[in-house]
């Protein structure tokens, strides 16, 4: 489910590859429904299951720390979205403490808390959550 969707440089929100061109991608925005050409000289494409969070030892996949996510929000609420760093930094070190502090950024986890709470509120975590279940047995 995570592959099917698609981080795009310089835009916001995620999308859905519709088709491929030589020069670019036509996707749909999630959250619209409305699709658009994005010209690979602008932009940049990461689907989200190639994303994986660096630790001290190794990488996890995004995956990994959603469910991570989902099995504490109730110990551990999602902070806010103009939370500062500090509050950002303090709610992922209680998701996944062995982090690594000097590449994972303030930035990095609080695109994550909004692509978190984009899923859920399309209904689309459970769905990404349960293939998630499925892989692993």
């Amino acid at each position: 489910m995570l592959d099917d969707l698609i981080a795009v440089s310089g835009l916001p929100g995620l999308f859905k590859m519709v088709a491929n061109r030589p020069n670019g991608l036509i996707v749909e925005d999630v959250n619209s429904g409305k699709r658009r050409f994005c010209s690979v000289r602008k932009h940049q494409f990461t689907p989200l299951g190639s994303i994986a969070i660096y630790t001290i030892t190794d990488t996890v996949p995004l995956r990994e720390v959603l469910q991570k996510m989902h099995d504490q929000t109730e110990t551990h609420p999602l902070p806010e979205e103009k939370a500062d760093k500090s509050e950002m930094l303090a709610y992922f070190s209680e998701i996944l403490p062995q982090f690594d502090r000097d590449r994972v950024y303030a930035s990095d986890i609080k695109k994550l808390v909004k692509w978190y709470q984009f899923l859920d509120s399309h209904a689309l975590l459970n769905s990404v959550l349960s293939h998630n279940q499925e892989e692993e047995e």
